[in-house]
């Protein structure tokens, strides 16, 4: 039976509050995409990091796979400000992480990641929605995606940013907290981005500033997460890394085996990575590297092959592992599995909290 807030919110395009987290990289790709959609769920594929050509294949993959509406997120291009003292001496820093893997770090490059032509590439074959991160797109581009009957999802934290988002024009907004796995989707890369608010706080703040229906992103795994994100005045929630360990995730083998190592005990937000903060499960690679400047893409670009070659290694301690703080709930289960289990968990602990659910 379809949630009518959700059906409100996405016009059909989901049956159940639950939506899938575009996690760039490789995790959403077609077939976890494809699963969550025909468990009722709103699936998102990650355009970010991918070619406009990846991605159309991606897209034609998922909708074999799969009748189901689902969405694609793209990342915001924000103007860089970086520090170049600071970057070369990261640069330096990084060497040695070089020499022990034996590869080259990658240039400083600053990009859009094609952000131009995968706005026309979903104009011209569009999906049922596009979320956008790290910044709100402009209203122009807003008007093209509507105009091709897409829905607009912007990822804010602020109510700042809520404020924005709103006025480009967009349909909902997916509010993060910082217990979400992976980037952080503040607009501006400051020192603030590495204190960002907890869900709770962040869906206070942005409800005060827009009456656009709410998405709750950030440490969500359990039935009774859900019932607090609703009553917090979340239409939806959005999980992640409750779906990393997912039989149709593209998770990397070495990603999926440190979700359930002892060793790796909790998570932190690094910029070590990517120039740009992201929670991830804390390994040696983020303790021994603590002071990355703000430079994204720059430090994306230049780490690149550090992150490749870790992946080709086995190397856990000098992998990007993105996840949230309930990491240690993902479950090697079929996606269709985790996300029914989800909504029968929030079902049963709404009705012992306020009655039977809507």
């Amino acid at each position: 039976m379809a949630d009518p807030d959700v059906d409100a919110l996405f016009a059909g395009t989901a049956d159940v509050p639950v939506i899938a987290a575009p996690m760039a990289g490789g995790p959403s790709g077609p077939d976890l995409v494809a699963a969550v959609a025909d468990a009722g769920a709103l699936g998102f594929l990650a355009a970010g990091y991918r070619s406009v050509d990846v991605l159309a294949t991606e897209i034609e993959r998922t909708r074999a796979l799969s009748g189901a509406p689902f969405g694609v997120n793209v990342f915001v291009p924000a103007p860089s400000v970086v520090d170049r003292a600071a970057l070369d001496a990261y640069i330096a820093e990084l060497a040695p992480e070089a020499e022990r893997l034996g590869v080259h770090l990658g240039e400083p490059l600053e990009d859009d990641d094609g952000y131009a032509a995968k706005i026309e590439a979903l104009e011209a074959d569009p999906v049922a929605v596009v979320s956008f991160t790290f910044g709100a797109p402009d209203a122009a581009v807003v008007r093209r995606l509507h105009a091709v009957g897409t829905r607009i999802v912007v990822t804010v934290t602020t109510a700042e940013e809520a404020t924005a988002a709103t006025a480009a024009g967009a349909d909902a907004l997916c509010v993060q907290g910082s217990e979400a796995g992976g980037h952080h989707g503040r607009f501006v890369n400051d020192d603030a981005a590495l204190a960002p608010a907890r869900l709770r706080d962040a869906l206070a703040a942005v409800r005060g500033a827009s009456d656009l229906p709410l998405v709750a992103a950030g440490g969500v795994a359990t039935g009774d997460h859900v019932v607090a994100a609703r009553r917090a005045g979340a239409v939806a929630v959005q999980i992640g890394t409750a779906l990393l360990a997912a039989s149709e995730a593209g998770t990397h083998p070495t990603h999926r085996a440190a979700l359930v190592d002892p060793r790796f005990d909790a998570t932190m937000l690094t910029r070590a990575f990517t120039g740009r903060p992201a929670r991830g499960i804390r390994n040696r690679f983020m303790v021994d590297h603590p002071t990355a400047p703000a430079a994204y893409p720059q430090i994306h670009h230049v780490t690149r092959p550090l992150r490749a070659a870790a992946a080709a290694q086995g190397s856990a301690d000098a992998l990007h592992l993105w996840a949230g703080i309930e990491y240690r709930r993902a479950r090697a289960e079929p996606a269709g599995v985790i996300v029914r289990r989800l909504v029968d968990e929030w079902r049963t602990a709404s009705e012992a909290d306020t009655g039977p659910a809507a």
